[in-house]
């Protein structure tokens, strides 16, 4: 018996080359829209990450997130990684519902590798933010049912020499933070530690710790918030961007601020 004909694919190589411009997001919607997460109906208790945020240090950002989701008050997974590398000298995290923010973020990922491999260069960095701001605008109808994810956005500019760091608001507005900024249920927490430590003058051992401990304390208070995790070797994701580039901050290294920080 022959096996039924194979359906052709919609997103195809052709496709690729007929593209008329370089977003990776726009030849999907055109070609592929079927695997862009569409919702329906009435929010329900999914998963959602909390507590990010960023802080500039003289020589470049640190950004840093707990490791925790939650279902309603139930922890529905205690490894989630918020933070992530999004090309060699920048960084994108992410706070609300964990599915919409990990498709973000790899969508994004994305965005970035096709538009080199079709320029043979790298966006800008305001281009980058635009990009963010792009698809948060897009996801706006499902953030509005309840399925909403906020990035933050911070790495090195090369043509400003400097890091920078860019929050969002869910309709996809960007606002440049010259101190820190972040996200999620415990950053106000965070907030108050940072507003008590940061110095722009920090080095990166300083910056690292300073972030350390503003995680620490948003942990003490916001229940949604996971803190260090010592039984289980489980510590929130701490990550350096310098005019070097991306470097994420070693366990062992994050677990020796974890512990100096008192009881």
């Amino acid at each position: 018996m022959n096996s039924p004909a194979r359906q052709p694919s919609s997103y195809s190589f052709s496709a690729l080359m007929s593209v008329d411009d370089s977003s990776f997001f726009r030849l999907v919607q055109e070609h592929a829209p079927q695997t862009l997460r569409r919702r329906d109906g009435a929010p329900v208790d999914l998963p959602h990450g909390t507590t990010i945020f960023a802080l500039r240090f003289r020589d470049g950002v640190v950004i840093a997130g707990d490791r925790r989701a939650t279902s309603g008050n139930l922890i529905a997974q205690r490894d989630l990684r918020k933070v992530q590398q999004a090309d060699s000298h920048s960084c994108i995290a992410f706070a609300g519902s964990v599915a919409t923010g990990k498709e973000m973020v790899s969508l994004f990922r994305l965005e970035l590798e096709h538009y080199e491999k079709l320029e043979a260069v790298e966006l800008s960095f305001p281009a980058k933010v635009n990009r963010v701001s792009v698809m948060l605008r897009e996801n706006l109808p499902q953030a509005m049912q309840g399925f909403a994810a906020v990035p933050v956005f911070a790495g090195w500019d090369k043509l400003e020499n400097a890091g920078r760091i860019f929050t969002f608001d869910v309709a996809g507005s960007p606002a440049e933070e010259h101190e820190f900024g972040g996200s999620g249920s415990g950053w106000h927490f965070a907030k108050g530690t940072l507003k008590k430590r940061w110095r722009a003058d920090l080095d990166r051992g300083e910056a690292v710790r300073v972030a350390v401990e503003a995680l620490f304390d948003a942990a003490e208070e916001d229940t949604a918030t996971g803190g260090p995790d010592v039984p289980r070797r489980l510590y929130p994701t701490v990550a350096v961007v310098t005019e070097d580039g991306y470097v994420e901050v070693g366990e062992e290294d994050v677990a020796g601020y974890a512990a100096e920080l008192p009881a």
